[in-house]
């Protein structure tokens, strides 16, 4: 970057070990000029809900385009003056989260006007190791499945990016600079790194582990802990009775995990300001417990318990698996569902492995 004038792709999580935040690494590091900067869906500080428009940095004297406003990628104007883009965003390690899909619009963006791509790599804070879900069905791509992934990927950003330029055919001259002391079965626990909370409702490592699971049924009309103290962590409608939810969930008998009846009101998103009935999700066991296994219970259950009320339509926009689907109305198992995975992320492991940065550890 010596010498060059920089187009930084960041947020809040852009941070140097010493918690310095990367915009003012860059804007301080000789010979680096830093030139522009963009943030992805909730802003560079990491705290809108909705719509980004373009602002200023008052520190920098910058103006912050937008990539989740008029337009998710950078436009050819806004890379007017740009040497080389750094990307420098902490991903949850989930297909549906965005900021990968940002990732993958910057690349194109890069390749398009001829400006090299820098990522900055970050761990995995979900584990590098464990890969789990359907895969998105093609033409069904969109923002919140940018590419033919399964929900947990396993994948860090440095590692998506590489595997996006080559499976994508962008062409970006790209660099990963990769973390050091990172082992791809860390979980973020492990790092000794500070925890910044990647979006609003990315609270702590526990709903990063369940946001796989959770999160893919957020579409439909289930509260999914949004506008509580603990999202992803607990899930509920006004239509559901607790005791009986909770109990056909725990019959289940999924690995890891039980599940608590609960009362809630969440304050924003579905149901907001009514009272829901639901269960509490409590993990008992991280090294058992598997998020795509739960998604798929609650899916099944509320299919079985509440076929009338849940309204399963919605499910595919994060599922984007109609094979899936189909089976979850049809009221196949958990086991039955997962089964139903093993080819895809066969076919995946096998491009995936091209594109890990340590390849003897996949």
């Amino acid at each position: 970057m010596k010498g060059k004038r920089v187009g930084l792709v960041t947020n809040h999580t852009g941070k140097a070990r010493d918690g310095r935040p990367t915009i003012d690494v860059l804007a301080g590091a000789p010979g680096v000029r830093l030139a522009a900067l963009f943030s992805p869906e909730h802003g560079i500080r990491g705290l809108v809900d909705k719509e980004v428009p373009d602002a200023h940095d008052e520190k920098t004297g910058l103006t912050i385009h937008s990539l989740y406003g008029k337009t998710r990628k950078p436009t050819p104007d806004s890379l007017q003056g740009v040497d080389v883009l750094v990307y420098d965003i902490q991903d949850i390690g989930c297909r549906f989260y965005t900021y990968i899909s940002t990732l993958g619009l910057v690349l194109e963006a890069g390749a398009e006007a001829g400006v090299p791509v820098v990522v900055l790599d970050r761990p995995n804070p979900i584990g590098g190791e464990l890969v789990s879900g359907p895969l998105t069905d093609p033409g069904l791509e969109s923002f919140v499945a940018f590419h033919r992934l399964p929900v947990r990927h396993g994948m860090t950003v440095g590692e998506l990016a590489r595997l996006f330029n080559g499976e994508r055919n962008v062409g970006a001259d790209l660099t990963v600079v990769p973390c050091e002391g990172w082992g791809r079965a860390d979980l973020f626990d492990a790092t000794g790194l500070l925890w910044t909370n990647p979006s609003p409702n990315m609270r702590s490592l526990t709903e990063a582990l369940l946001y796989p699971g959770v999160g893919l049924l957020e579409a439909t009309n289930l509260a999914t802990g949004r506008g509580t103290d603990t999202p992803f962590e607990r899930v509920g409608a006004p239509y559901i009775d607790p005791v009986p939810f909770a109990s056909a969930l725990n019959r289940l008998g999924l690995t890891g995990v039980t599940f608590i009846p609960t009362r809630f009101t969440p304050k924003e998103r579905q149901f907001a300001g009514e009272e829901c009935g639901g269960v509490f999700i409590a993990v008992t066991d991280w090294s058992r417990f598997e998020p795509l296994s739960l998604g798929m219970g609650l899916a099944v259950t509320l299919r079985k318990l509440h076929r009338d009320a849940w309204k399963p339509e919605r499910l595919m926009t994060l599922l984007v698996n109609k094979e899936t689907y189909n089976a979850i109305l049809a009221g196949k198992d958990v086991a039955a569902i997962r089964a139903l995975w093993l080819d895809g992320l066969a076919e995946f492991a096998q491009v995936r492995s091209k594109y890990l940065i340590d390849p003897s550890h996949p």
